[in-house]
């Protein structure tokens, strides 16, 4: 019995393995903790002044950057305007060295 139960857990273990190894890797630019921390204050900053330019349109945008200082805007904004002016706030923060937007527009109901 006890056999069967080992056996049944090294092939699942096995099976799992590869799963772990993939999600354990897939955030490997961000394993060091400074290059974190330095993510983080710049898309604490774009999305602060985003808050402030547009407060409305703000919950449809979101920010991430990566490690190389790459910023990612995604979501959905009122105009072409609003997705503009949130593509220059990204461009003009510091720290930030080219901006990828998938942003579209969308009217809010």
């Amino acid at each position: 019995m006890k056999t069967k139960l080992v056996t049944a857990c090294l092939v699942i273990g096995t099976l799992l393995a590869p799963i772990a190894a993939y999600s354990a890797d897939s955030d490997k630019d961000r394993s060091h903790p400074m290059t974190y921390v330095k993510d983080s204050v710049i898309t604490a900053k774009i999305k602060a002044k985003l808050a402030a330019d547009h407060p409305g349109s703000m919950k449809h945008i979101q920010v991430d950057t990566d490690k190389d200082g790459v910023v990612w805007l995604t979501g959905t904004a009122n105009t072409q305007e609003e997705i503009n002016q949130a593509i220059a706030t990204a461009r003009n923060t510091e720290g930030v060295k080219s901006v990828w937007s998938d942003l579209k527009i969308k009217m809010d109901k």
